[in-house]
């Protein structure tokens, strides 16, 4: 009745410049593509990763300066999760800011900063599927391993994508992987800053860890919405849809919903349906990497308790101007040690 095609944003897909990616398809296709890649962040691998993240969280963690203001999304989020995205796609290392740059360039809207026109934005993201192309070549001509371009490359309903539906892919797997997470970890430190009653619950009895991963996912909701388009006349709710009526479903406004969550627009990791939230989707189009996601944000609080009594956020919140990713570019922190 519903449909994700052309495109899950509320405008539509440039002619001449058309990304198809899974997300914005229909079964079976959808079905079909996802699954060549969704093991990689499935929960039979993610005891694979464990280690891994933990590892590089220590690392990272371990050379932030304390007493001492620095832009915790520079320095932690964007950091952890690129390592994280140069694991999933086996990308070159020392490369990984690439993968940053392409994200922020692939939802960004000419003139705000990021990108300054339309043509701008197409030659960076033409950009990333060259150096992409270079991996699929290598890859298809390896044995099979468990990375994303080796899975596309090598998998039955991805094999012969054409170029612009294997950028469209990469797109979604860079952006689903980076931009969700690296907000929900800034957020993650400005929701603890605000609510230092809510802080100190933690800070108590880490096992709350795990209720504030899943409440600042819904206090954040890190994509607005997503959209599609009726296939047919119905009926919602009482409102008359006709086909090809777009239908904007807003993740941030469900997550509000006050029916669902008393007092929704307060921080409270003490509620009985944490992970009601419609973060992650919903149906066949749930976020893949959502276990992969909250385990990274797990591992990230259990070491900032390990290491430092508070993160103080010591200036405003700079947020991304986008309807669709809700960013924070820019947060000023002091670390303050344990006593």
């Amino acid at each position: 009745m519903f449909s994700s095609e052309p495109i899950i944003t509320i405008g539509e897909p440039l002619e001449d410049f058309d990304l198809p990616m899974f997300i914005a398809m229909d079964r079976p296709k959808h079905d079909q593509q996802r699954r060549e890649v969704a093991p990689v962040v499935g929960p039979a691998n993610l005891p694979n990763f464990e280690k891994l993240i933990r590892e590089r969280t220590q690392s990272v963690l371990d050379e932030l300066p304390v007493g001492e203001e620095f832009d915790w999304v520079e320095k932690v989020s964007v950091e952890l999760t690129t390592r994280m995205l140069a694991t999933l796609f086996d990308f070159p290392y020392e490369e990984r800011a690439r993968l940053k740059r392409w994200s922020d360039v692939a939802t960004a809207t000419p003139g705000t900063g990021i990108v300054e026109t339309e043509e701008h934005r197409k030659a960076e993201l033409l950009e990333c599927a060259t150096r992409f192309i270079e991996l699929w070549n290598e890859r298809v001509n390896q044995p099979p391993k468990f990375d994303f371009v080796s899975m596309l490359a090598h998998g039955e309903s991805t094999k012969n994508m054409d170029m612009m539906e294997y950028l469209g892919n990469l797109i979604l797997l860079i952006v689903g992987g980076n931009d969700t997470t690296r907000n929900t970890m800034s957020s993650s430190v400005l929701a603890m800053h605000e609510n230092p009653e809510q802080f100190a619950q933690v800070k108590a009895d880490q096992g709350f860890i795990e209720s504030m991963v899943s409440e600042t996912i819904r206090w954040q909701t890190p994509l607005a919405h997503m959209r599609r388009k009726a296939k047919m006349d119905t009926v919602l709710a009482g409102k008359t849809i006709k086909a090809g009526d777009k239908v904007v479903m807003w993740y941030i406004s469900g997550n509000r919903d006050e029916s669902v969550f008393p007092n929704a627009d307060q921080f409270n990791l003490n509620r009985d349906n944490l992970r009601r939230h419609l973060a992650f989707g919903f149906g066949i189009h749930r976020c893949m990497g959502n276990r992969l996601a909250e385990m990274q944000l797990k591992i990230l609080w259990e070491e900032i308790l390990a290491r430092f009594d508070r993160v103080e956020v010591v200036g405003e919140a700079k947020r991304g101007l986008s309807v669709f990713v809700r960013g924070i570019t820019e947060l000023p922190v002091v670390l303050h040690k344990k006593a």
